[in-house]
């Protein structure tokens, strides 16, 4: 299994200690940009056509109700495969 497939298990599992970059990693795989905050800002935006945008705090460890929208659009997207 590569590190990449033990990602995505991890967060199928809602795992408690991803990283911002782990979650970076993942939503550009899947097309997603990502537009850097403006004024001071910790949350990051990440935008791809025909989707509804996901912003994402730049916290460590990644709140659960993140990484459960975060596995939604995965979801979403192996489905459309």
């Amino acid at each position: 299994m590569s590190k990449f497939e033990k990602l995505i298990k991890r967060i199928h599992n809602l795992s408690n200690d991803l990283r911002f970059s782990e979650i970076k990693k993942i939503l550009e795989f899947y097309g997603y940009v990502m537009t850097s905050p403006r004024g001071g800002s910790s949350h990051y935006t990440f935008r791809k056509k025909n989707s509804n945008p996901i912003t994402v705090p730049k916290h460590e460890p990644i709140k659960k109700v993140y990484i459960i929208m975060i596995k939604n659009i995965i979801e979403g997207e192996e489905s459309d495969d």
